[in-house]
């Protein structure tokens, strides 16, 4: 399975994103809008310069409560992980669970094209495990 499988079984293949510019508390209100967990930053909406999550804010919150007036430059993630649409998924959560990470930018041609995130890989999995399930379900009660 490839992390392009998983993306075209998204719901949306559009991802957000946030100027690093942007304030904290601008942040906390796109990812309640969006529903989402993280945000990819970037200047253009193509390229990578970082990543910001609900994490990133809690702990923030944690050691300065004036934080969401900051900027999100100041509590973004700027060495991020990045797949490409081709990789294999078992490679990626291996890369999510070594690293802690639940959020992965899909890249192309160092142009943004999607994001997959941890629940993302669990649905596809669960989906795939009753895929089996029936298949073999059906096999013991046809013979």
């Amino acid at each position: 399975m490839r992390i392009q499988d998983v993306i075209q079984g998204k719901g949306s293949q559009a991802v957000v994103t946030i100027r690093p510019d942007a304030t904290v508390r601008e942040l906390v209100a796109l990812l309640a809008e969006h529903n989402v967990g993280a945000l990819v930053v970037s200047e253009d909406g193509e390229r990578v310069a970082g990543i910001v999550s609900e994490r990133d804010v809690v702990r923030r919150l944690h050691e300065q409560d004036t934080v969401l007036d900051a900027t999100v430059s100041t509590i973004m993630t700027a060495d991020v992980r990045t797949c490409a649409a081709q990789d294999g998924l078992t490679d990626l959560m291996q890369t999510m669970t070594e690293h802690r990470i639940r959020h992965v930018p899909v890249v192309a041609d160092g142009r943004l094209t999607g994001i997959i995130s941890i629940g993302d890989v669990v649905k596809n999995r669960i989906g795939e495990l009753e895929f089996e399930r029936d298949q073999l379900d059906s096999y013991v009660h046809q013979t």
